[in-house]
């Protein structure tokens, strides 16, 4: 089956994951977050393949976070327009398969990802 990744070239650890699965021949579709940012729609559609809520996938260690965001109580609808917006605030990569879907850190779970 095809995983599509939710990927950001700039991340070492997204690209890790790419390594990986051409490594080891999954086909895979790479949608970059970066050049093609998620919609509100499409980020629910993931967070409910994750079975997280949206604070699981914002990466409250990014610069952008601190500066703007670190400390507001902000609505989950809030966080999903924000993440829409501001593509670099979600964590990297996300596999998807099917209807399932996970963080693909560290690479070592991703291998039991795609043996399912």
């Amino acid at each position: 089956m095809l995983v599509k990744v939710l990927h950001n070239g700039n991340c070492s650890k997204s690209n890790a994951v790419l390594e990986y699965l051409d490594e080891n021949g999954v086909p895979f579709e790479i949608i970059n977050m970066i050049e093609d940012p998620l919609s509100v729609l499409e980020l629910k559609t993931v967070l409910k393949k994750l079975n997280e809520n949206v604070s699981h996938i914002i990466r409250k260690e990014e610069k952008l976070f601190l500066e703007k965001y670190a400390g507001k109580d902000l609505s989950e609808d809030e966080w999903l327009q924000i993440l829409s917006e501001n593509p670099s605030l979600i964590q990297r990569p996300i596999l998807i398969k099917g209807s399932v879907a996970m963080l693909g850190r560290p690479v070592e779970n991703v291998k039991f990802f795609i043996e399912q």
